[in-house]
């Protein structure tokens, strides 16, 4: 099977760790992680994503996560790419899928098994 990979966007380390966990623990994957918008575009056009989450607001520098959404769908190479916002703000949610994410799961439902279900869609899991 070839390997699926995922790339983490905007997260701190500590919130980072814990997805990274959960994500190890119910699936089959390898997990690139960064920082910015632009360095987001860049992994995204040297490797095919299974999946991108990206955090409401980029740790690093307080950005739009939404932005790096709205620029990967209008970009024809990445467009295709499923995307998904870590956000525990409803609207946020929404706004997010308004733009062409998938529906996606906040911090605080991580550790919720509703949660890796909705990853299965996207991520291979263990086994």
């Amino acid at each position: 099977m070839a390997e699926t990979w995922l790339l983490d966007v905007g997260n701190c380390d500590p919130d980072h760790a814990m997805i990274r966990g959960m994500l190890t623990k119910h699936f089959d994957v390898r997990i690139d992680r960064v920082m910015f918008v632009e360095d987001a575009l860049t992994k995204m056009r040297e490797r095919p994503y299974a999946l991108v989450l990206f955090n409401r607001l980029v740790f690093a520098d307080g950005s739009e996560g939404i932005e790096l959404l709205r620029k990967a769908k209008a970009d024809p190479a990445l467009k295709g790419t499923p995307m998904m916002m870590i956000s525990n703000y409803g609207d946020a949610q929404q706004a997010s899928v308004a733009a062409g994410g998938e529906p996606g799961f906040g911090k605080a439902d991580v550790a919720d098994p509703k949660t890796a279900e909705l990853l299965r869609k996207y991520l291979s899991p263990k086994g």
